[in-house]
């Protein structure tokens, strides 16, 4: 009863889109609830405790970042509900072999990220969490809330309790594991009929395919974009074949960060998390978002570096919503591709969406398109396009020349480019459009 309550509240409080006038009213009030945060936090995690020594509450800002290594490397007394490394990481990877998704520890729901770059990362989640995380998405994503009957569809690489927490009342859920056989899984979709879709947007676009090819006939009432970065190839390619606008939800290990609002504008969840921003590229107006999450005390979150893109709209939503819009969640920061300048052979950053746009441009027969920069001076480009288009080596010239022009305006040396198939299957890797696979 407790945990429904919680969910109740959490679901009003993210409906309240004039809580705060201003920017300057939401600040204020994030900076009481962190100055009370870091003090609790402070009390109940030995690793915190040593890394904030001499440091006040209210000098916060002060405080280490850390980053994804430093949190795995100090799990066990970063934590401050007394689990351990090796029994988090036992009881998640066995959850995960087995493909029964109930994996918890004296009530704490145990997790493992994805692991787009190879080291995965563990979580932790309390049930007033978990129910503080359910009001939030049915409150911020989905139409009708908790009142509009409702089935929901999610397709994820691997299910959590932290999931399954939303099907309550008149909402239904089912978890679709992104392993299975595409034929296995339009045959269930068609089978639960949902009315609304949680996928990673390479599973989505895969299911617009389908739709086109005649193999899908359901339509969903809502298509929510997750997990990977929503590349505006497919994008465009899902709101057509749907038609509707696709919506976005900035969920990672380290919280649910960030909701598209009625207008399809994505905001930061600015209620919820702090997101500092440390700045790439101030012109372009490119961050990497440093998240302190001032609720969450299972595993705190508090100035931890991401190793996000994200992109800064240049003005204000229509909404009005003092949280931050943005215009585009880019990539991964070790995706940054680096060229070596014509002259002096000092490396040029390459940011992924100059890539993206390029490849675009080249031709709109492309339907899908890969990008590896293996090295300096050697890029693979897979791609397909649309049956009875340009050949391939035409392709592939429009290609060469787009990225031949962007090199020229940056300065930069064009790299030797290869040309492969396109293959790619929804699984237990994220796509990423656009990648580096060489180390600076």
């Amino acid at each position: 009863m407790k945990s429904v309550l919680l969910i109740v509240y959490h679901y009003f409080q993210a409906r309240r889109k004039n809580r705060w006038k201003n920017e300057t009213e939401l600040a204020a009030w994030q900076e009481r609830r962190i100055r009370r945060h870091v003090e609790k936090i402070r009390r109940s995690s030995a690793f915190y405790r040593e890394l904030w020594s001499g440091i006040s509450a209210s000098e916060w800002r002060r405080f280490p970042i850390i980053e994804k290594a430093v949190m795995m490397d100090n799990f066990t007394a970063l934590n401050t509900v007394g689990i351990t490394k090796t029994q988090a990481f036992a009881t998640a990877y066995e959850a995960e072999s087995s493909r029964h998704f109930k994996p918890t520890i004296n009530g704490i729901t145990v997790g493992l990220s994805s692991g787009t770059s190879g080291n995965r990362g563990i979580f932790l989640v309390s049930e007033a969490e978990q129910a503080a995380w359910t009001g939030a998405v049915l409150g911020k994503l989905l139409p009708g809330g908790l009142w509009k009957r409702a089935r929901i569809a999610f397709f994820l690489r691997a299910n959590s309790n932290l999931y399954e927490s939303v099907s309550r009342g008149r909402l239904e859920f089912q978890f679709f594991d992104l392993l299975e056989p595409i034929p296995q899984l339009i045959e269930r979709l068609e089978a639960y009929g949902p009315d609304i879709w949680i996928a990673p947007p390479s599973m989505l676009r895969l299911l617009a395919d389908e739709r086109q090819a005649g193999r899908l006939r359901l339509v969903p009432r809502t298509v929510i974009s997750v997990a990977e970065v929503l590349d505006p190839l497919d994008r465009s390619v899902i709101e057509e074949t749907f038609g509707q606008q696709v919506q976005q939800a900035y969920q990672c290990t380290e919280g649910f960060l960030g909701a598209s609002c009625e207008h399809g504008t994505l905001h930061l969840n600015e209620d919820i998390v702090h997101i500092e921003k440390e700045y790439l590229d101030k012109n372009s107006r490119r961050f990497v978002p440093i998240v302190t999450d001032f609720s969450r005390t299972a595993q705190p979150i508090i100035r931890y570096r991401l190793n996000d893109i994200l992109t800064e709209a240049v003005e204000p939503c229509v909404c009005g919503s003092p949280f931050t819009a943005i215009e585009r969640i880019e990539g991964r920061c070790d995706d940054i591709l680096y060229l070596p300048h014509y002259v002096n052979g000092e490396l040029i950053t390459l940011f992924p969406d100059f890539v993206t746009r390029a490849v675009i441009k080249a031709s709109p027969d492309i339907e899908h398109y890969r990008v590896i920069q293996h090295s300096p001076l050697d890029m693979e480009i897979s791609f397909r396009s649309r049956p009875g288009s340009r050949s391939r080596e035409e392709s592939g010239r429009l290609i060469g020349a787009e990225l031949l022009q962007l090199c020229s305006r940056l300065g930069c040396i064009s790299p030797q480019l290869t040309f492969t198939d396109y293959e790619f299957t929804p699984g237990p890797q994220k796509l990423r459009r656009v990648e580096r696979r060489w180390v600076l």
